[in-house]
């Protein structure tokens, strides 16, 4: 067989960002049922844990920009920027303002026990960002997902 001419639309990239995020939301909800022995599906709906999945998401889509349009183009340059300030926030901001809610509640807590006339609160959700590792994790499965889906993307086009 000669050589095939293999058009990519974009989809591609938009598939692997979104299922990267998916399974690394999957993750989650699997490690909490074999840590709690119970299902929580809120678990995929929320923020923080292992792995990190706005970082599998946003690694996935740069990578498969880098596939499609290469790593010398200006779509790969500002992808990879947006990936690098995603994951910066993750661990850093955003894992700074999950410690600052630990704190809070914390604090909290102690003046409500002291201070039995003080009205219910509601605690402040503390899972926020993530730790180097859940991001260096995010990455990994966001570099895999996207080689998977372009190469499955191109076997079905070349024999479909």
């Amino acid at each position: 067989m000669g050589e095939i001419d293999f058009y990519n639309t974009g989809y591609e990239a938009i598939a692997s960002g979104l299922l990267a995020a998916f399974i690394a939301q999957f993750i989650k909800v699997i490690t909490y049922l074999c840590t709690h022995k119970k299902i929580n599906f809120k678990i995929f709906t929320t923020n923080g844990g292992m792995p990190s999945s706005h970082t599998a998401g946003v690694i996935a889509l740069t990578t498969s920009v880098a596939l499609i349009e290469g790593i010398d183009s200006l779509l790969f340059a500002v992808s990879l920027g947006f990936s690098l300030i995603v994951m910066q926030d993750a661990s850093g901001v955003r894992r700074a303002a999950g410690k600052t809610a630990a704190t809070l509640n914390r604090l909290v807590d102690e003046f409500v026990q002291k201070n039995q006339e003080v009205r219910p609160y509601a605690a402040l959700k503390e899972l926020l960002g993530h730790t180097p590792l859940e991001v260096f994790c995010g990455m990994i499965l966001g570099i895999i997902v996207p080689f998977t889906v372009h190469y499955f993307t191109f076997i079905v086009s070349y024999f479909g």
